[in-house]
Order: structure tokens, then sequence, then C-alpha cells
């Protein structure tokens, strides 16, 4: 199989092409903005192994031509528009990590599945997606008079809060209450009127040095506590999950997917 990355000289650009050098997966191209000034480098060598001859290009087409999925954890509207440029290329299915999305860019995205098979999920980690599972049946076997809080921390740099994956397992609360996370997400606790709301669920953000991922959802009631956590040392598990969700996409037919129909979770409630 082969695949074309995205944001390829990014953080998690490199560490998709570290991955699939490891394990003989097929790296057709990867993209990348001019300002990173890596076009003369080797895709291997930025990603800490050896040469494979292939060098960061600008265009989407360019990069994704021969290659089967195209991997992407960029930002939204970049993604969008590799979608978009997508069509003329031979992949048939896209792996989505870019969080951050609007309800209008989430609009676009199932519509493109029509075209693809996509994997889009806020978090590609085996455990994470675990976490989620239990998160979902937690909240559907205990009743609102239980509290649900989500906290995440995350490395200073990152942009989007609370995370693609605090929402992620906010949705699965939400979903295991029956229903949709909007009718479900509380306000953010400030001010002097911030009491909480009995049935809400509640989300937390710290930001913070170099952490790549912290994410805990506890379940409080008056007598006691629940608390579910996963905690990421290694951001080489993202990549694992993802590049195992693009091998799993390539022999299903268009849609939209996520880590629970990869893993065969399904959605326990």
């Amino acid at each position: 199989m082969s695949v074309a990355i995205a944001g390829i000289a990014g953080r998690m650009g490199r560490q998709l092409a570290a991955v699939s050098i490891d394990r003989g997966i097929h790296i057709q191209g990867g993209t990348e903005v001019a300002a990173a000034n890596v076009y003369g480098e080797d895709i291997g060598i930025l990603a800490g192994r050896r040469a494979i001859g292939l060098r960061p290009v600008a265009a989407v087409a360019d990069a994704a031509q021969g290659a089967a999925v195209w991997i992407d954890f960029t930002r939204p509207e970049a993604t969008l528009s590799a979608l978009h440029a997508l069509a003329v290329t031979s992949v048939r299915a896209v792996v989505i990590g870019t969080t951050g999305f609007s309800e209008a860019e989430e609009d676009a995205i199932k519509a493109a599945s029509s075209r693809f098979a996509i994997v889009k999920a806020g978090n590609f980690s085996i455990g994470v997606n675990l976490l989620e599972a239990l998160t979902r049946l937690a909240a559907s076997r205990l009743g609102t008079d239980w509290d649900i809080e989500v906290l995440e921390t995350h490395h200073r740099m990152k942009a989007d809060a609370p995370s693609g994956t605090a929402l992620m397992l906010g949705a699965a609360a939400a979903e295991g209450r029956g229903a949709p996370l909007s009718a479900l997400r509380a306000p953010p606790y400030d001010g002097p009127e911030a009491r909480r709301e009995t049935g809400k669920i509640g989300f937390s953000v710290r930001r913070a040095g170099g952490v790549i991922g912290e994410h805990e959802v506890t379940f409080g009631s008056e007598k006691e506590l629940i608390c579910l956590s996963h905690t990421a040392l290694d951001r080489s598990v993202f990549a694992e999950g993802a590049l195992h969700a693009a091998i799993w996409a390539a022999s299903q037919p268009p849609g939209l997917y996520d880590m629970n129909d990869v893993l065969g979770l399904g959605h326990t409630g």
C-alpha cells in the first residue's frame, strides 16, 4: 500500500513518515508549505530515517498521484483544500487527524465521503479510542445525577481548545445519554454565576510545556467519583493508529468512518 502525507515536515508528518518507513509502507509523496523551507530535503532524512529519494512538494495532486491513501494532520482549511484537489488523483481513502473544524467544514467532509472512504478521528491512539468506548458505556449506565467533566492537557503550542480528543470524549458521553453534545455541553466556568448545571457535560483545558496529551473523564455523584484517563507517552502512538486506519480504509467503500469502525468497537451504549 502507498500513502501520501500532508504537512510532512511538521511534527506529526515526520512521525507518520518515520512509522511508514519502519513498517515498510511505501510513501508516494508529501506536501509542505514554502515557509518550512524543506523542498530540498529528503523525506526520509526529515523523519530521522534513511533517505528514500523523495522530497516534499507544494501541490497536493503532485504528492498524491499514485497513492492509495492520503493522511492529513494539518489545519481545517488545508485539509478541505486537499479533499478538493484529491478528486483528480488515484487516492481512494483519506485519514483525517486534523481538529478544530466548524460545522460547515464538517458538512464538507461528509459530502466528500461520497467519493472517498474517510476515517476521521480526534485521536488515533488505540488507548484513547478504548477510553472513548468506556466513556460512552459509563454515561449510558449512570443517570443525570452523575456529573460528567472532561479535562485535557496539551503542550503550549496547541491552537484549538478544547482538543479534538476532549470533544470526541464529550460526544461519546453525550451519545451514552442519548443526546448530541451541542445539547449537553456546558459553557466555560467563569464569573460569579458559574454554577454547574445538572445533566451538562463540562470541559476544562490546560496548556503547559511540552505535554503530548492527557485526557480524563470524571463521573461524579454526591458519594463517589469514577475517573477514566489516558496519557500519551510517545507521539508515535498517533502515527501508528493513523497508519492502521489507512490500511483498513484502503479496502473500504466510500463513507465516513471513525476509529470505532476501524477497531471493531461499535458504539457501546
